[in-house]
Order: C-alpha cells, then structure tokens, then sequence
C-alpha cells in the first residue's frame, strides 16, 4: 500500500499547487485573462496530472498492488468531487467550452482561448508527468516506465461502437451538467462526480471512458494500435455529436445556429379571457344581450 500512499500525496500536492496557482493569477491578471487563460490552465493541468496518475492505477494497481477496482473507483470520485470544488468555473474540456459557446455563453475569442490554454495545460501535465514518473518513487512508476514506450490503444472494441460509446457517455454528462448547471454547487459537484464515476466504470473497458477530447489526445493518441483518424473518430467527433445531441435534446434548439425551437412547442402560460358582447341601452348602463332578445335600435317616430 505504499505505492497507493505516493498517488495519494501525489493528488494533493497537484491540487494544492493548481489552487495557489489560481490564486496568485486572480490578483495578477484581470478577470477575463484570468477566467480565458489561466483558470482553465490550472484546470486542464490539475485534470490531466491526477488522470494519468489514477489511470496507471488503473492498469497496473491490480495485479501489482493487489487492490481492486472499488479502490480506484473511490479515488475517482473523490477527485472528481475535489476538481467540481477547486475549479473555479473552469470546465477543462473542450466540449463544455464548445457548449458554453454555442449556448451564446462566451464569444469566440473566448471560447479559443480557452481552448488553447486547455490543450497547453493538458500538455504541461503530461510533461510534468512523465517526469514525476522518471523519479521511480514506488514500483508503480517503474513498471510504467518499463511500459510506457509500448502502450496499446484504449479502444478495446470496433471503432464504430467505440465513437458510439464515447458519444454515449459525452452526451450523458453534458445533459447532466445542463440540468445542475443553475443549481448550487453542494448538489451540483457530487452529482457530477457520481456521473463521471458511472460512466467510467460501464465505458472504461471499452475505450477508457475520457469524454474529454484534450484529456483523450495527450493520453492515448501516441500509443500504437489505432491511427491518428481513428482516435479523432472515437474521442474528438464522438465527444462532439453526443455534446451536440444532448444540447439539442434539452434546449430544444442550438442558440448559436438557429432560434426557432425544433423539438418543443411554446405555450403561453397565460389564458386570454373570452370578451362578452355587450349591447347598451337607455341610460347608458350596459347589459348582455340575451339569445332571441329583440334589437332596440330601431329609429324612433
């Protein structure tokens, strides 16, 4: 349990420097280089390094550390529910920036910065690392470093039941996150941590359940076994239509594209009184007109 014990301290310590890193940026920069750039830098960074620490438990905890999956499961939902209360906003995936953007949310010079900084912290977690790794604290990370240059593929399955579980498991999330996303964070991060744990635990063994495109593209897409276009196939396109799927689903429509609503009808909420005809009479005083009542308005003599 020794090696478990290094991941642990590992998790908080990418945690606790992604969370000084997001307080030093607040006082630094203004609130929309900070929200755009570096928000979603430490985000994508703190993502990134606890994903592949917790996915080489994943691979080699079980036959090298004797511990099973309800262990790592556990540790993937109490990330999971750290991240949703550490993030500050950050959505550290490019499907949720993507949405935000087509909800009229974020401009595109936003959503492409953000997008950039998401790819550079994916990127920098996965240097940092690898070097984490080269120190060879526990067995874990030997092993991995013995493995690391001959890693397979996550897609486990046929390509096209690949792309339709990673879409599967995108639009699943993304309806979840757009049903809490008004809702207080106290319900909101658990329920999210719940989701990405389910998902994980029926769609790992298939294609490792990343529903993340910039997570997916620093973790897998080197490993031999499938080619650059199949992995966009699978964690690029499938992420984006079920994304897609799941946004029409719930708004009815795409703001972004179009305002007409395609799938449900809009009511009024409020009913329009019948009006009563009314006929006036001598003195001015209103009364209804009677079925077979005589018309007065006849000229007098």
């Amino acid at each position: 349990m020794a090696g478990l014990n290094v991941s642990i301290a590992f998790f908080f310590l990418v945690v606790g420097v992604c969370q000084v890193l997001r307080r030093l940026s607040k006082r630094l920069l203004s609130p929309g280089a900070y929200g755009c750039l570096a928000r979603e830098l430490a985000g994508s960074l703190q993502l990134c390094m606890s994903c592949l620490e917790l996915r080489m438990l994943v691979e080699i905890g079980p036959w090298g550390g004797g511990f099973g999956p309800d262990v790592v499961l556990t540790l993937l939902f109490l990330l999971f529910a750290v991240h949703g209360a550490s993030f500050d906003g950050a959505s550290a995936n490019p499907t949720i920036s993507l949405q935000e953007f087509l909800l009229l949310e974020s401009d595109l010079a936003a959503t492409a910065a953000k997008l950039l900084a998401q790819g550079a912290g994916m990127g920098t977690g996965w240097a940092v690392t690898k070097l984490y790794w080269s120190w060879e604290l526990t067995n874990f990370h030997f092993i991995q470093n013995l493995i690391a240059s001959e890693c397979s593929s996550s897609i486990r399955t046929s390509l096209h039941h690949a792309a339709f579980v990673e879409g599967t498991c995108s639009f699943l999330f993304h309806l979840v996150l757009l049903k809490l996303r008004l809702g207080h964070p106290m319900c909101q991060v658990p329920a999210l941590a719940v989701t990405v744990t389910f998902l994980t635990y029926t769609a790992g063994p298939f294609t490792g359940a990343f529903f993340n495109p910039a997570l997916a593209t620093v973790t897998t897409f080197h490993c031999s076994g499938n080619s650059f276009w199949d992995y966009v196939q699978v964690y690029w396109l499938g992420p984006l239509a079920g994304m897609l799927a799941a946004l029409l689903l719930y708004q009815g429509n795409i703001p972004r594209l179009f305002q007409k609503n395609l799938l449900y009808s809009q009511k009024s909420k409020y009913k329009i009184p019948k009006a009563r005809v009314l006929v006036h009479v001598e003195g001015d005083e209103p009364r209804r007109k009677r079925k077979g009542e005589k018309s007065n308005s006849e000229p007098r003599a």
